[in-house]
């Protein structure tokens, strides 16, 4: 869409001398666990390491495909993106955790967002004519990738936070009462720039914990099963990244 429209910014995102050409499709890695995974996937395949700010950046020397994070929180994924896309990334396929808010939503499950309420404060210096969608045939390709390995999943709404430890329990209930299913910290923002940088986006939730008003708090962060499945979930995708079946 542009660099700010009318307003000329101090910085624009660009590639420097040295930094790598990015081609085809590639991950966003939003937590460290999956970067840290990501490290051996990206090694046993011959791809080289670059730094990206206080995260890695691994690419394929020889052709197509591409693995960053981690990237916590809107304005650090953001400040990764926006640097992916200068590199020339896309589309970009986005990997994080969410809580899930919604009655039928239990640990281990997966989310495609579809759209977000944002109460984050990155999306707010993008501006767009309307909200951002997910990029709709991405979504239905990353469909078809769950579907191959017989992965459930849903599509739903999600709320962007950018104060996880200021979640009560009174917004808990009245944004579920609005139909949105989980919560997170990247999504409304990544899908705002992407949008924004006419870059194709979607993002693959797992939800890692329960956030109800009904009953306690319930985090699967460190239970193996979980630790498992995000594994697995994470060499899904860079199989059929490194296909360049995205």
């Amino acid at each position: 869409m542009g660099d700010g429209g009318e307003e000329r910014v101090v910085i624009t995102p660009r590639r420097s001398p040295g930094e790598p050409v990015l081609a085809g499709p590639g991950l966003l890695l939003v937590n460290p666990a999956e970067a840290g995974a990501g490290i051996s996937l990206a090694q046993t395949a011959g791809w080289r390491r670059q730094r990206l700010f206080h995260s890695n950046l691994w690419h394929n020397q020889a052709g197509a495909g591409w693995l960053a994070g981690p990237a916590v929180g809107s304005p650090m994924a953001v400040l990764c993106l926006e640097k992916l896309i200068a590199l020339g990334a896309g589309p970009v396929i986005a990997l994080g955790w969410a809580g899930g808010l919604a009655p039928y939503l239990a640990l281990g499950d997966i989310v495609l967002p579809t759209s977000a309420l944002s109460e984050e404060g990155t999306s707010r210096h993008y501006p767009l004519p309307e909200p951002p969608l997910p990029a709709e045939g991405l979504l239905t390709s990353l469909e078809r990738v769950l579907a191959t390995a017989a992965l459930p999943f849903r599509r739903g709404a999600v709320w962007t936070t950018d104060a996880p430890y200021r979640e009560t329990m009174a917004k808990v209930e009245k944004y579920r009462q609005a139909g949105i299913c989980a919560v997170e910290m990247e999504y409304a923002a990544l899908a705002t720039v992407a949008a924004f940088r006419g870059v194709e986006l979607v993002e693959l939730l797992l939800i890692s914990d329960l956030v109800r008003p009904d009953y306690p708090w319930q985090p699967a962060f460190n239970r193996k099963e979980f630790r498992r499945r995000s594994r697995a979930l994470l060499e899904l995708l860079f199989h059929f990244i490194r296909r360049g079946e995205f």
